[in-house]
């Protein structure tokens, strides 16, 4: 699996779904701040996208302070731990979008990604409640 996978079929624009897996990595800690992004040619040849279209999230990436771009160096995740907006729930949400991908892309129906989900909230409960 690699990190970025583009669905060609979604609604939502290409450079967007780009651009909500970038502030998921960053804000649940995959990237960490300093880390270096992959180069906007890399990420594209990567995931099989125009330049222009890594060019475009990065920039919006950078506009709302997520990143910051440094001329011949790279693009580099800036410490987003106290910026208005970036919190739990806006993380979380995020993760629950990429959770209902996952499970509809294993062919899941909406039913059963409800019957699942509240499955595994009665064994965390359950787990929790244990000790």
């Amino acid at each position: 699996m690699t990190l970025f996978e583009i669905n060609e079929k979604s609604s939502i624009p290409i450079w967007l779904q780009l651009k909500n897996r970038f502030i998921y990595l960053i804000t649940s800690g995959y990237y960490k701040p300093g880390d270096q992004l992959p180069t906007v040619r890399g990420l594209a040849a990567d995931v099989e996208v125009n330049y222009n279209t890594v060019s475009k999230v990065y920039m919006s990436l950078e506009q709302d302070g997520y990143i910051q771009s440094k001329r011949r160096q790279g693009a580099f995740v800036l410490d987003v731990s106290d910026k208005p907006g970036v919190s739990i729930s806006s993380t979380a949400e995020i993760v629950t979008q990429e959770y209902l991908k996952r499970c509809f892309e294993l062919g899941m129906s909406l039913e059963d990604v409800e019957q699942q989900f509240a499955l595994s909230m009665s064994e965390a409960k359950a787990k929790r409640a244990a000790g």
